[in-house]
């Protein structure tokens, strides 16, 4: 195991640690905790000089200020920055996941991991601090939709949206709020030297109201949807909505029926194909017709 993949690691285990339940954390018991947690991941045994010096790459990597309260003898996460700890929740269990289940890690004997995992995981520090510290980023961006083209861009980043198991850059370029996929940003660099004022009026909640995953796009107009299952697809549609704005219309044993509004785009379709053995569309009546030509097409490439 590579000493940065084992530092950061080590950073994830310790901010487990105190947004646990526990609002103080003493030392020896946070030392302990991170040492037994990193002798499962086949790591070295820490100290306090070792934890200080962690608590600072936390707080330039993430924003989570760790201090120490000399009344209660414990470590805690600030309590004013328990909104960016939210904000990240969900990227530290990801960071989490894709260190731990590491080839050289004995997890992977219980636990058993995805066999395509994303390679973005050195990217994403790199990319919050430059959010962070309102820094613009170089990258070589691949356009796969061209043949792999490469084009030089130079954003200000604003958010990582994650999307079926994938990680997504919000970056203004020229002005427009643009997408990236992780995935295709290489040689990233960050401009220390410039930074920009951040827009604090954009409401990221609503970025992507409308829209299915993570593309928003506006020149799509907003519908309304309706479609139709069988009672056996209803059930995995009642656990996990295809969409926020999902409305049950008829739920019996002969038809699962639903209601939504969003954007048709490719992802869309692309989602409706996946459970497609009983759907019918009933409205509107253009994406019903999108449908049945992908469906002719595919019956033609399998004559």
């Amino acid at each position: 195991m590579g000493k940065k993949r084992e530092g950061m690691q080590r950073l994830l285990v310790i901010i487990n640690k105190l947004k646990g339940p526990q609002q103080y954390v003493p030392r020896k018991e946070l030392e302990n905790y991170v040492t037994h947690r990193m002798e499962e991941r086949d790591g070295t045994p820490v100290d306090i000089r070792t934890l200080q010096r962690d608590f600072k790459d936390i707080e330039d990597l993430f924003g989570i200020r760790i201090c120490f309260d000399k009344k209660q003898n414990g470590y805690y996460i600030n309590e004013e920055d328990d909104l960016k700890k939210e904000q990240y929740e969900r990227l530290l269990l990801n960071f989490d996941l894709l260190n731990a289940l590491d080839k050289t890690s004995n997890l992977h004997t219980y636990v058993l991991a995805e066999h395509h995992r994303p390679n973005d995981s050195e990217c994403l520090p790199a990319l919050i601090k430059a959010i962070k510290f309102f820094h613009p980023v170089e990258f070589s961006y691949i356009y796969v939709r061209e043949g792999d083209k490469v084009r030089k861009k130079k954003v200000l980043p604003y958010y990582l949206k994650e999307d079926q198991q994938r990680w997504y850059l919000l970056a203004y370029d020229n002005n427009i709020l643009k997408t990236f996929n992780i995935d295709c940003i290489r040689n990233l660099k960050i401009l220390y030297e410039e930074t920009f004022k951040r827009n604090m009026n954009i409401d990221a909640n609503n970025l992507f109201k409308d829209s299915y995953g993570i593309w928003n796009q506006t020149d799509i107009p907003v519908e309304n949807i309706e479609l139709s299952y069988s009672a056996l697809d209803g059930s995995f549609l009642k656990s996990i909505p295809l969409h926020h704005s999902q409305e049950i219309i008829t739920d019996n044993e002969m038809e699962f029926r639903i209601r939504l509004r969003l954007r048709i785009t490719n992802d869309f379709v692309m989602a409706l194909l996946s459970r497609s053995s009983s759907l019918t569309v009933i409205e509107p009546l253009h994406l019903r017709e999108r449908i049945r030509k992908i469906y002719e097409e595919a019956i033609k490439r399998h004559l």
